[in-house]
C-alpha cells in the first residue's frame, strides 16, 4: 500500500470513528434515536450549526463539547489531507520530470536501457551492480515506476524515435542495451542509435531465428538470443557441468571475491610494449591474463609469456576486484618524460 493510500486510510478510519462514537454517545447518554444521533454527529462535526435536534442533557453537551473538539479537528485534518494529495499529484510529477531531466544532463559515458522487462531488468541489475551510470526507457509506467522504485534512473518514452533516445543523452553516451519486446522494434532503436551516435556500443536481444544476422549487418556490436542461449546452456550443463559451473564463477557474484575483467592498456602506459613475463602480472599484481584482444579485434588466448602488450590492447584478466583496480591504474599510467 502507497503513502498515499495509508493516510487516506488513516483519515477514513477517524472519521468513521468519531461518527460512531458520536453516534453511540448521544443514542446512550441523551436516548436519541439512532439516526438522529448520527445526524447530530454529522452536523457538529461539519460546523454546520443547525443546532440541537433534541435538547442536550448537561451530560449530553459535555459529550458533545468532545465532539465538537475532536471531530472538527479530524475533519480539517481530512482536508488539509486531501488538499495536499491533490498539489503532489498536480506538481509532484512536474518537479519529479523535472529532477529526472536534471540528472540525465548530467549523465556522460553512461548506458541506455530501451525496455525494461525480465532481459532489461537482468542487464540494469549487472549494470547496478558494477556501478557505472545507466538510464532505463520504457513505454509502460508501471514498469518505469518497478524501476525507480529498484532506485534506477528510469523514464516513461517510446525509445523508437529519436528525440527520445536525444532526450537521454545518446550522444554522450558510451553504450546501448535493446531489449524491447519485438525484433522489429530491436532493429529500429538499433538504426536510430548509430545515426545519432556512430561510436555507440550496442548490445540487443533477437528472439527470431535470422534475426541475429540482421541486426549484426545493421551494425550491432553483440548480439544475443535468450532462449538460443539458454538451450545452449542447458545441454553444456549435462555434457560439461564443471565448465559451466567456472563460467558462473566468473561471471556472477558467487561470494568468492573473484571476477574477470577487460583491461584497456593506454597507448602512453608505461607498460606497453613489454612482454607477460617482463610484466609478472600473477606475482606483483595477483591477476591472470587469460587473454590478449588487439585493437583489429584478434583475440589470443592463454598468451604465452613473451607476447607483448602493446598500447590500445584490451587485456582479458582474471583476479580479486582490488587487484583489478591495481591493474587498471598501472595500464593507464603514463610514460615518464625524457628531458
Amino acid at each position: 500500500m502507497s503513502r498515499l493510500s495509508r493516510r487516506f486510510l488513516f483519515i477514513g478510519l477517524a472519521i468513521a470513528a468519531t461518527l460512531l462514537i458520536g453516534t453511540a454517545g448521544f443514542t446512550m447518554i441523551d436516548g436519541f434515536p439512532p439516526f438522529d444521533a448520527f445526524y447530530m454527529t454529522l452536523t457538529t462535526m461539519t460546523t454546520v450549526g443547525y443546532g440541537e435536534i433534541h435538547p442536550l442533557s448537561h451530560a449530553g453537551r459535555i459529550f458533545n463539547s468532545f465532539i465538537i473538539v475532536f471531530g472538527v479537528t479530524t475533519l480539517f485534518i481530512a482536508i488539509g489531507t486531501m488538499t495536499q494529495a491533490i498539489i503532489e499529484q498536480e506538481f509532484g510529477e512536474a518537479i519529479g520530470k523535472r529532477r529526472t531531466k536534471r540528472m540525465i544532463e548530467n549523465l556522460k559515458d553512461h548506458f541506455i536501457i530501451c525496455g525494461y522487462g525480465r532481459v532489461g531488468r537482468g542487464a540494469a541489475t549487472e549494470l547496478k551492480h558494477a556501478g557505472v551510470p545507466f538510464v532505463v526507457v520504457d513505454n509502460t509506467p508501471e514498469r518505469v515506476e518497478r524501476a525507480m522504485l529498484a532506485g534506477t534512473l528510469a523514464v516513461v518514452a517510446d525509445s523508437t524515435r529519436d528525440d527520445t533516445l536525444r532526450m537521454v543523452g545518446i550522444e554522450r553516451a558510451r553504450g546501448l542495451v535493446a531489449a524491447l519486446a519485438t525484433d522489429a522494434d530491436n532493429l529500429f532503436v538499433l538504426l536510430s542509435a548509430k545515426g545519432l551516435n556512430p561510436n555507440i556500443y550496442v548490445a540487443t536481444r533477437a528472439a527470431e531465428e535470422g534475426a541475429e544476422a540482421k541486426m549484426r549487418r545493421a551494425g550491432a556490436d553483440a548480439v544475443f538470443a535468450p532462449y538460443a542461449m539458454a538451450g545452449h546452456r542447458l545441454a553444456q550443463s549435462l555434457l560439461r557441468p564443471h565448465v559451466v559451473q567456472f563460467l558462473d564463477f566468473t561471471t556472477k557474484d558467487v561470494g568468492e571475491g573473484v571476477a574477470i575483467e577487460q583491461v584497456r592498456v593506454a597507448p602512453t602506459s608505461e607498460v606497453a610494449g613489454k612482454t607477460i613475463r617482463e610484466l609478472q602480472l600473477r606475482r606483483e599484481v595477483g591477476v591472470i591474463v587469460l587473454a590478449i584482444r588487439d585493437p583489429g579485434g584478434h583475440m589470443t588466448f592463454n598468451p604465452p609469456p613473451d607476447s607483448p602488450v602493446r598500447g590500445s590492447d584490451f587485456l582479458i584478466v582474471m583476479g580479486r576486484p582490488q587487484d583489478l583496480r591495481t591493474l587498471e591504474n598501472l595500464l593507464a599510467g603514463t610514460r615518464p618524460s625524457r628531458d
